[in-house]
């Protein structure tokens, strides 16, 4: 595995029980923190599961050589050293007290709770959790390094998915847990105060934090995670067990398509689609992941004479992802709009015959082709896009224009796109449901227990981001940096709204039919 020579300590071949000693005379910022962070748990999956270490030789080897083939233009959406040590991961934990200790640790990180996502009806299948992501929400933080967190909560409250005697036993379980030493959050919260930790303080707490997410082997009780695992395999993985574990690591990928194909030939079995937008004629969007299956592990588990025996579980995964421009919430509207005609129009065709993943693929993509605006201009001046303004070198002749449009049109301005950070709950669910044994149960006679961000806010006892209004904001701050720069009497409107797109544009108009 090749470091990151910007990373501190990333160079040093000083190894001790997997741990990389760190200079004794620096203090470690949280940046710093975060990036070894990332670094030891990549490190720590790949030794865990071999599958991950394959996964990211054919990231490595399919962004080399779109950088061969691309140029610059493949570093629009992030610098080839960013994309390299891009990371996110995934835990599950099983109570708020749980949750809002995950959050003190992350915040030592310079990570925050962005985004609420309900993943309870994103899935055809029992996902009975609602989740939220730690990342840097500062862009300098994000180019420093852009690891984030991805976290599920369980909810047992929730009666559709457990009875009220189950949710008594499982609250007493978890209960009875402790998923992180009261050293560990004693560190979190000295570095929370001192922005960072002395070297002495960053080795402990790194290694602390690692060994927290490692998965344990105690056995597992037989019967108790069975019990669950009927209700759902995601709950059992949360409150069957006595510890968390990181669920899955997912690097980036400039082509999650060449990258899903190698891993086929390498003979990794793959998740049957890639969850998110279709590949199709336009910029990329959002965010498309898609994952090799969970691998059955050994484990050891205690059965209900006591006796300790041999046997296996599947709820560890790689992910892979491929990350595009942040859409606004009109573009998020007919992201989700396109989704649900082509789960239609793919219901349809199945009557006659059975839709494989390729064909519901081809269904999305020309829908997208068809509806979506084609260029990075057109999705900016529709709104369906979050994009930052920066003045050229250019001075063209004529009057300065006073409009956005007219300022890029002629040439005075340059917009770049914001990249989505953040998640798709129906992705997100979807994942999780392709790397599920069984479908689970759930009771549509029962009422689902309301949450929402608010609610998850107050469990953390920190704010919870908004992912529009950091895209917004970053927008918003160009165009104030813009006007200052031209001299403008005040920052141009983003986007007119003579140029929102009226209600029989192609980019708007509800998709009927089949795709051409």
């Amino acid at each position: 595995m090749q470091h990151d020579p910007t990373v501190p300590g990333a160079g040093s071949s000083d190894l001790r029980a997997g741990v990389r000693r760190m200079p004794a005379s620096r203090r470690w910022e949280p940046w710093e923190l975060r990036a070894e962070f990332s670094r030891r748990l990549s490190e720590l999956y790949g030794r865990e599961v071999p599958a991950y270490a394959t996964l990211l030789a054919v990231s490595q080897e399919v962004n080399a050589e779109v950088l061969e083939s691309r140029g610059a233009d493949a570093q629009r959406l992030g610098a080839v050293g960013r994309v390299g040590a891009e990371r996110h991961g995934a835990i599950r934990v099983g109570t708020p007290r749980e949750l809002n200790q995950v959050g003190r640790l992350f915040a030592a990180m310079g990570m925050h709770p962005v985004g609420f996502y309900d993943l309870r009806d994103a899935a055809a299948s029992a996902v009975p959790v609602v989740s939220t992501a730690f990342r840097p929400v500062d862009p300098g933080e994000l180019a420093r390094n852009p690891f984030r967190m991805f976290t599920s909560l369980l909810v047992p409250g929730d009666r559709r998915f457990f009875t009220e005697d189950l949710r008594r036993r499982l609250a007493a379980f978890l209960a009875a847990r402790t998923l992180f030493r009261p050293r560990l959050l004693e560190l979190a919260d000295r570095a929370i105060a001192g922005n960072g930790l002395g070297a002495g303080e960053a080795e402990e707490f790194l290694t602390l934090a690692a060994d927290a997410l490692r998965l344990s082997h105690e056995p597992v009780d037989r019967a108790w995670y069975a019990e669950l695992e009927q209700v759902s395999s995601v709950a059992a993985d949360i409150g069957g067990v006595r510890g968390t574990h990181l669920n899955h690591l997912t690097p980036r990928v400039l082509d999650i398509d060449e990258l899903y194909r190698r891993m086929g030939e390498r003979g990794v079995e793959m998740i049957d689609a890639i969850q998110g937008p279709p590949r199709w004629a336009g910029p990329d969007l959002l965010l498309r992941q898609t994952s090799f299956r969970a691998l059955a592990e050994p484990r050891r588990f205690r059965d209900p004479d006591g006796a300790i025996t041999a046997g296996t579980l599947r709820v560890r995964f790689g992910e892979v992802e491929a990350r595009g421009i942040a859409a606004t919430p009109r573009g998020r509207e007919l992201y989700e709009r396109l989704s649900t005609d082509a789960d239609r129009l793919a219901a349809e065709a199945a009557r006659g015959a059975p839709v494989v993943a390729a064909h519901r693929a081809d269904i999305a993509a020309s829908l997208w082709n068809r509806h979506v605006p084609g260029s990075e201009c057109e999705l900016a001046r529709h709104d369906l896009a979050y994009f930052t303004c920066t003045a050229t070198d250019r001075r063209p002749a004529g009057p300065l224009p006073t409009s956005l449009r007219d300022l890029v049109e002629r040439g005075w301005v340059r917009q770049d796109p914001i990249v989505y950070e953040d998640f798709l709950p129906r992705s997100a669910a979807g994942i999780f449901q392709s790397n599920l044994d069984g479908a689970g149960r759930r009771d549509a006679g029962q009422s689902g227990a309301a949450l929402d961000a608010g609610w998850l806010a107050g469990v953390l006892d920190r704010t919870l981001h908004d992912p529009y209004a950091l895209y917004s904001d970053l927008r918003r701050a160009s165009l104030d940096r813009l006007a200052e720069e031209l001299g403008l009497a005040g920052p141009p409107e983003a986007f007119p709204s003579s140029d929102s797109p009226s209600s029989d544009s192609p980019s708007s108009e509800s998709p009927s039919g089949a795709p051409a």
